[in-house]
């Protein structure tokens, strides 16, 4: 895990936390929005009830179960307190309970089967116009309850019921205004939403805070681990370097005939050799975990870095029966050139254990859109599909019984070096058909970034 992923890790986990959080802060305001909304209704529509059963008692019309049920539990409200004036109110109009007051604000429109108001010469004119929307729904379900708004935007909560009795009227419409409702109600979403504003605020910060004491074990011991890797890596250089110079000092001094005995001891300098690798590679990959390996990207032209390669890795190739092609180019990129260098020769290093005699390796580069792509190319064995995902890990290997000396490190080690430079890298591969490793960096002139 590189620090990269560390704070990647930690940004993740912010979000994580902010999102729970704002959750929970969303359920809480949704919830009492919710309820405040349901209480407004539910009494809204209680009072409506209770009207339209007074009115169907003064009109000796047959009071429906459920509005019946609604009347009687307007009436079985408890007293609120009240003063002296309100008690004698209550005794002139037939006593009072709760939201008794509120009548006053229903009106009630009687309409005929057509939806039009029934007029009475002389009376005063309807405050509003009947809402036929809710006159259609009335008709089909024998009732409809609904808020609507009139044209000067006043919101208006709306009970319509089918009166289905000869010699009286079609419908009866009643309806309340809630502009006070309504203005509680816009109220209520302002604060919620300047309250989520704030908690965004907070819990960005407060989980900003949490992510990083969660992940502080694993940073600490993240270095720890660096720490211990340059250590080890250097107490093990001395006795690798003394190892290796007893074994050659014992293979020179062992006469030709000891063939077993020179086997031996070549092993160990081999042995010796491929623990200085390793070594050089863990202590290559802490420094790039710790930034602190020194790059100099500059502008790099990429033909006498591929005529070097050539020449270098073409020998081997020669003697494997490998045939190497190198496409001459122009193309010149932002790299350090000698860390570029050891990425190309780790992926034709493995392009050349991984490719039979009588395959084809290829080294290309292609500008496009500011960027070069340098290529490796393969007709080796491939790489199945389930290990593509893996390959870039560190000590991953494809098939440790075929694993011809790789450490699984060498890939790790070209990704970091790609991505210390702003660039990127890519793996494409086909079982039994061969390897493509693509990295793509800035592009640049022969004076400076293009």
């Amino acid at each position: 895990m590189q620090p990269a992923l560390l704070s990647a890790l930690r940004l993740r986990l912010t979000l994580l936390y902010l999102l729970v959080g704002l959750v929970l802060v969303a359920a809480v305001g949704g919830s009492a929005y919710g309820m405040l909304r349901f209480y407004f209704d539910a009494t809204t529509d209680l009072a409506l009830r209770h009207e339209l059963a007074r009115q169907l008692r003064l009109g000796n019309l047959p009071v429906p179960a459920d509005i019946a049920a609604a009347d009687l539990l307007w009436s079985s409200d408890p007293p609120i307190a009240r003063t002296t004036r309100d008690e004698e109110h209550d005794e002139r109009h037939g006593g009072g309970t709760l939201l008794d007051r509120e009548l006053a604000a229903i009106y009630v429109l009687a309409l005929d089967a057509r939806g039009q108001v029934i007029t009475i010469p002389g009376g005063t004119p309807p405050p509003v116009v009947p809402d036929q929307a809710a006159v259609s729904a009335a008709r089909r379900n024998g009732s409809d309850i609904r808020t609507i708004r009139l044209p000067t935007g006043l919101p208006i909560r709306l009970l319509t019921y089918r009166v289905d009795q000869p010699g009286g009227p079609a419908f009866l419409q009643l309806g309340r205004l809630i502009v006070d409702q309504d203005r509680i109600l816009r109220d209520m979403v302002v604060g919620l939403l300047v309250l989520g504003a704030v908690s965004t605020v907070v819990l960005t910060g407060a989980s900003w805070l949490l992510a990083g004491r969660s992940i502080r074990p694993a940073r600490e011991a993240w270095e720890r681990q660096i720490a211990f890797i340059a250590s080890a890596g250097h107490e093990l250089r001395a006795p690798l370097t003394l190892l290796r110079a007893t074994a050659e000092v014992a293979l020179r001094e062992l006469p030709d005939h000891e063939a077993e005995q020179r086997g031996l001891w070549t092993d160990v300098i081999r042995d010796c050799d491929h623990l200085a690798r390793l070594v050089e590679d863990l202590l290559l990959l802490s420094r790039l975990d710790a930034g602190r390996l020194p790059l100099a990207p500059a502008p790099t032209p990429l033909a006498p870095l591929f005529t070097d390669l050539a020449r270098q890795v073409g020998r081997l190739a020669d003697e494997r029966a490998i045939r190497l092609i190198v496409e001459p180019s122009d193309a010149v990129v932002l790299a350090d050139v000698e860390r570029l260098r050891q990425v190309l020769l780790i992926l034709l290093d493995n392009a050349l254990r991984h490719t039979p005699a009588g395959g084809e390796i290829r080294l290309a580069a292609r500008p496009h859109d500011g960027l070069v792509g340098l290529t490796v190319a393969d007709t080796g064995e491939g790489i199945p599909p389930e290990h593509l995902p893996r390959v870039f890990d560190r000590f991953y290997v494809v098939d440790r019984a075929r694993r011809r000396g790789g450490s699984g490190l060498g890939l790790s080690i070209a990704r970091s070096l790609v991505e210390a430079q702003r660039g990127t890298i890519a793996i494409a591969s086909q079982p039994g058909r061969g390897t493509r490793v693509e990295i793509t960096l800035p592009r640049a002139s022969r004076t400076g970034v293009r």
